[in-house]
């Protein structure tokens, strides 16, 4: 689009009588993406903000890690499978972590120990 190489003044004037504005967040210590599935965690990620006709958007950039999310557990299912195993309900809370809230899994997990 642009030829050569541009003087970063010069672009920046011209992204801004295009209307457009960039603007870079200082002191971004972590950026999160949360989804059903788990978590995109950016640490020391880099956002710039470009404003274009009143509609901002942010580009992200740095090394992402996934985080898997954590199920939640109802205290109705601890309470069966510690009852089913006779394991203490913090075991039974552990094996239903572990198989991601299958009561049967963690009821079987739980009778092989």
């Amino acid at each position: 689009m642009f030829p050569g190489k541009m003087n970063p003044k010069k672009m920046k004037q011209m992204m801004k009588q295009m209307g457009m504005e960039m603007e870079e967040i200082e002191g971004v210590e972590k950026v999160v993406i949360y989804t059903p599935a788990g978590n995109y965690v950016f640490d020391d990620a880099q956002v710039v903000a470009t404003t274009m006709q009143g509609v901002t958007t942010y580009q992200l950039t740095g090394e992402a890690r996934f985080e898997e999310a954590v199920p939640e557990i109802p205290d109705d299912d601890v309470a069966l499978v510690a009852s089913q195993t006779g394991a203490t309900e913090e075991a039974a809370r552990a094996a239903l972590v572990e198989t991601r809230g299958d009561i049967a899994e963690a009821i079987l997990k739980l009778a092989q120990q």
